[in-house]
């Protein structure tokens, strides 16, 4: 079983994570993806599928996996290898609520979550979602909402449990490395001592949050959607502006054909398709 991170260890974690972050830095992988990956994480321009125009209501079909150019699929123990903390996975389901959320929201994919990869631990996924299948990182029990998980572990079960596909987008933050700063690593950790275990909103909870974002007006709902909480964790880490309501964000917005705009500098590489295996 994997080593839980009780919230009361969490202050002397985050003091031995900084001390050791450049060992954490030090962490590569290798293969194609890697080779080009670190030089397009070097790079100031970024080969994106983002429409030119921002995404208004008269361009919204623009948001289709039609956008992203053809790219080789990576299988999931290279893209869990190749992941950190700030990537995004986005995943695409059959079911008719996974139809029902992208509709709602006009995007291509229906669930999002962020990577978090930290010292002495293996990456783990940042979400948002109904199910307790998997005990949370955090806490160490199963629990519905907002959730910690073992990264390869929840990809794996999106696959075979709900028929998700998935992918990866590689975040190109304003460290030298291209990565994220230690102070946004600290942002993530404070964010999930503070969200995790939050519950996922109902139905109509989600629908009435999603049209008060599109009007720009903030929820005090105690409930989190996925896309609300990959939002708070960008706004804590400085990669998103404060003063946009974390309702106004869906999946979709963190796909490629959307307009989603990063601080700092920071952008969000292409989709990467995973995959993942349907047996052992």
């Amino acid at each position: 079983m994997r080593p839980a991170v009780s919230s009361a260890g969490a202050a002397g974690a985050g003091v031995s994570i900084a001390a050791r972050r450049s060992c954490r830095r030090a962490r590569t992988s290798s293969g194609v993806w890697a080779r080009r990956w670190r030089s397009l994480r070097a790079s100031t321009t970024l080969p994106a599928a983002t429409p030119a125009s921002p995404a208004t209501p008269s361009s919204f079909q623009r948001r289709t996996i039609r956008n992203v150019a053809r790219v080789p699929d990576l299988s999931l123990d290279a893209a869990v290898d190749l992941t950190r903390t700030g990537d995004v996975w986005v995943f695409r389901g059959p079911s008719l609520a996974d139809r029902a959320i992208r509709a709602l929201t006009n995007a291509p994919v229906n669930h999002v979550g962020m990577a978090v990869v930290l010292e002495d631990l293996p990456p783990l996924l940042w979400h948002a979602e109904l199910g307790k299948s998997l005990p949370d990182a955090w806490t160490g029990e199963h629990q519905r909402g907002v959730q910690l998980h073992d990264l390869r572990d929840a990809v794996t079960t999106w696959r075979r449990r709900y028929g998700q596909k998935a992918w990866l987008r590689q975040l190109v933050g304003p460290a030298e490395d291209g990565g994220v700063a230690p102070a946004m690593e600290d942002a993530v950790l404070r964010t999930v001592a503070r969200l995790d275990g939050r519950p996922f909103p109902t139905t109509r909870g989600l629908v009435r949050g999603w049209v008060n974002g599109r009007l720009r007006r903030q929820t005090a709902a105690e409930t989190v959607f996925c896309a609300e909480l990959v939002a708070a964790t960008y706004t804590a880490m400085g990669l998103l502006p404060g003063d946009r309501p974390l309702n106004a964000y869906d999946p979709g917005s963190f796909w490629s054909g959307d307009d989603l705009e990063l601080l700092q500098g920071a952008r969000l590489g292409p989709e990467i398709p995973v995959d993942v295996p349907l047996s052992d």
